[in-house]
């Protein structure tokens, strides 16, 4: 069973449950809430979107707090190309988290009194390569799998299998390197990426082609990746760009061992500022990588990896400041609920359990008492109080999807 009870849950970061719950609610419904008082906004004013970027312009007759609307919708979208957006940093600030919890989970396992070594990472591997193979089946299962379309009608790249693939190949490094060859296996494969995107020809459109129809990871995609494409001519979630995605992990990887080998020896202080400082400098690197090699979701590009994890590593650092050195936790609960149940509730809200309809079914009534602009909003206002009520009841029987 993967659903199963645990006696008591291990002590762990609290932030980086929290963080992983919050990176997680604006795509199981937060976006909706959104997006729908933002329509509200459009109707009120006449305001139109950008059938391009789905962005929504504005103007001076917008107050603050209907400003702050449209802007929290605008970013809720990705980039259509190159470009970055907060949607765009959900996905590698996921893996990122999972990223920092391998020096926790492994450490542990391999550091305890008595434990032989080799068996210990025996047992990890297993653990790995059964996490690897369920994940690429989940993936695959929440783009339709099990709807029978046949071969040619079937995705089998994923944000999951992404996640499992990522996670599995950073923490093959983190096991079996030391930290000089870990960052020396972060800076091949980032720089490595680079150079074959930007020299090997593709033909008919030649090297360093970075449109959606002319890039190498686009063409290994074409003609090595099975199924169909997500986006027709690549998918943003192919074979070659996956190799990027596993230094988003690596980043997490690096920020972990940090914290287990500052943590007592440093104030909470002083390392939060010291992740700050270390996202910065990971924001400028982005930026100033982007002029050669533009940030770019779909590709993963190298100055994406260095540009997300910037920002990544920003809110880790204030999520931890906050939770774990100032003590402020009650505030995050509904994150933490969310947090420790992630990929549940990532299949149930995509695709799993309709949670539109439950809402409408509960609430509809007072939803359709609300002025028509609004009722959008109210639906996904009442979807997050369904998906935390069930979550919270899982938090409290201690019932979590073990992957």
């Amino acid at each position: 069973m993967l659903v199963e009870p645990q006696k008591k849950i291990s002590k762990r970061l609290a932030s980086l449950d929290a963080l992983r719950g919050f990176d997680m609610f604006w795509i199981i419904s937060g976006e909706g809430i959104f997006h729908g008082f933002a329509n509200a906004v459009m109707a009120k004013y006449t305001l139109v979107r950008n059938p391009n970027d789905w962005t929504i312009a504005t103007d001076n007759r917008l107050g603050f707090l209907e400003k702050m609307v449209v802007g929290v919708s605008n970013q809720l979208h990705h980039t259509p190309w190159n470009g970055f957006t907060f949607y765009d940093m959900i996905f590698p600030l996921f893996i990122f988290i999972a990223g920092v919890s391998m020096p926790y989970s492994f450490g542990s396992q391999l550091e305890e009194d008595g434990v032989n070594k080799a068996v210990a990472k025996k047992s990890i591997y297993h653990s790995l390569v059964k996490r690897t193979i369920i994940l690429l089946i989940l993936g695959m299962v929440v783009n339709g799998l099990l709807q029978w379309k046949g071969y040619e009608n079937t995705r089998f790249a994923s944000v999951l299998g992404r996640i499992a693939l990522a996670c599995f190949f950073a923490a093959i490094i983190f096991l079996n390197c030391s930290l000089k060859k870990q960052i020396a296996w972060f800076a091949i494969l980032l720089v490595g990426y680079w150079a074959v995107m930007m020299l090997v020809p593709v033909p008919g459109f030649g090297a360093g082609v970075l449109t959606p129809e002319g890039n190498l990871s686009a063409f290994i995609d074409q003609h090595l990746l099975p199924g169909k494409l997500h986006r027709k001519v690549y998918d943003p979630e192919g074979l070659l760009s996956t190799i990027p995605a596993i230094t988003s992990a690596m980043l997490g990887v690096f920020a972990g061992q940090f914290l287990r080998r500052k943590t007592g020896a440093w104030s909470g202080l002083k390392i939060g500022v010291t992740l700050v400082i270390t996202g910065v400098v990971f924001i400028l690197l982005g930026l100033l990588w982007n002029v050669y090699f533009p940030i770019n979701k779909n590709l993963w590009t190298s100055s994406f990896v260095f540009y997300a994890g910037g920002w990544s590593i920003l809110l880790f650092a204030l999520f931890y400041v906050v939770m774990d050195v100032g003590g402020f936790k009650k505030w995050a609960a509904a994150f933490v609920w969310i947090g420790m149940n992630s990929i549940l509730i990532y299949i149930a809200a995509h695709g799993l359990v309709n949670f539109e309809s439950t809402s409408q079914f509960l609430f509809g009534g007072l939803i359709k008492k609300a002025p028509a602009v609004y009722q959008s909003a109210f639906l996904w206002i009442g979807v997050a109080l369904i998906q935390l009520a069930a979550l919270y009841f899982l938090y409290k029987k201690k019932w979590f999807l073990k992957v």
